[in-house]
């Protein structure tokens, strides 16, 4: 059987980038362009990219990562909840983001919220993004906007995350493909 999405993901740029070529197009957001780097994740998921974006629109309510790290020990749900796809600007997501763009059934954008999130993290800007590969892949990725984090240290504080976040949404990836590949009842 051959597939136009490589089943082993590309690790050759760890850990700025994980799983299949991501290109983004969207502009680098933030005051300060330059000063941003890019990190990229990507998986192939047998799923329309409108069942993929069903399960984006769960992380309103929870992670779908490590849970007992970042969902305080709850399993993240594991039906999907078509209401949570009506999206507005502003709402919160996954706790720590709010949603600043959308596109239906292709793409969810959001900013770290101010306050601990930021100060911990960096005012991160996030978009996943599903699209169609062929007629049985699509593609489930992320590009995140990483700015350094304060002023001591502030680049390697920004390449610690990197690898913070290689793990965590590694784990994502994997369980929203998961999902989506086997919710017979979204019909989406």
């Amino acid at each position: 059987m051959t597939t136009s999405l490589s089943s082993k993901p590309m690790n050759n740029n760890l850990p700025w980038s994980w799983g299949e070529a991501v290109v983004s197009g969207k502009e680098i957001p933030g005051p300060h362009p330059e000063i941003m780097r890019a990190a990229t994740r990507a998986v192939g998921v047998r799923a329309s990219p409108g069942r993929i974006y069903l399960w984006l629109c769960q992380l309103r309510r929870a992670p779908y990562s490590y849970d007992w790290i970042d969902n305080f020990g709850r399993r993240s749900p594991r039906q999907a909840d078509p209401e949570l796809c009506h999206l507005e600007r502003g709402q919160s997501v996954m706790t720590i983001f709010t949603l600043t763009d959308f596109e239906p059934d292709a793409s969810i954008t959001l900013r770290m919220k101010p306050g601990w999130p930021r100060n911990a993290f960096g005012d991160l800007s996030l978009q996943y993004r599903a699209e169609r590969i062929d007629d049985e892949f699509s593609r489930l990725s992320v590009v995140l906007w990483m700015p350094p984090i304060g002023k001591v240290l502030a680049k390697q504080r920004r390449y610690l995350l990197a690898w913070g976040d290689l793990m965590m949404m590694r784990k994502q990836l994997l369980v929203l493909r998961n999902l989506a590949e086997n919710d017979d009842a979204s019909g989406r």
